[in-house]
């Protein structure tokens, strides 16, 4: 069993084109501060990072923004958090996100909700964090991105414990209990066959 205290939302500074992902946005931030948890997210007051964040504050959640200071203009930084902290660049960003959290969940997004995702799986992979990581799908969006994770683990370039325990969830109470009951998988070159 994790034991939770706060999880992070990785989701895009864009709305999408699908009312949907505002929605489930707003649910996730909902659901995440009702359960008790805090939220750690990427500071900003736009999109679907915005919409996560303030539905977390209206829910009466803590909610904890990281932000580079280069975008704290361009991201529009959201002031109406438990705590907003400016760091120098997008590493310390994601360094402290990590740290202030004990889950991962990825919204739709882009590139940059991308890149925060995989890097996280990859420290879960490699053993420097044994936390939970849950791709949150809405309507599909993320099928394309299952298909081809399903194919690079066929294809013997992730062991497929690492894809079990990639948490898939569509409903924000799914996605809470499945983040409370994740165990973690055995850190990469730790048993016989990553080596074979």
């Amino acid at each position: 069993m994790s034991a939770l205290s706060r999880v992070v939302v990785f989701t895009g500074s864009a709305g999408g084109t699908d009312p949907a992902y505002l929605a489930a946005a707003t649910a996730v931030g909902t659901a995440i501060a009702r359960a008790g948890l805090g939220l750690v997210y990427g500071g900003g007051n736009v999109g679907l990072m915005g919409a996560v964040a303030s539905a977390g504050r209206t829910a009466g959640g803590e909610v904890v923004g990281v932000i580079p200071e280069a975008l704290v203009d361009k991201e529009i930084a959201h002031h109406d958090l438990t705590r907003l902290e400016v760091v120098a660049d997008m590493h310390e960003r994601k360094m402290r996100m990590a740290e202030l959290s004990d889950a991962f969940v990825m919204l739709p997004g882009g590139a940059g909700t991308l890149e925060e995702f995989f890097e996280a799986w990859t420290w879960q992979q490699l053993g420097i964090h044994a936390k939970p990581i849950a791709v949150y799908d809405v309507n599909g969006f993320w099928d394309p991105l299952i298909t081809m994770l399903d194919n690079i683990v066929a294809q013997g370039f992730i062991a497929p414990r690492f894809r079990d325990r990639l948490i898939v969830a569509s409903d924000p109470d799914e996605l809470l209990e499945k983040l409370a009951a994740w165990e973690p998988p055995a850190a990469k070159w730790t048993v016989p066959e990553d080596v074979a």
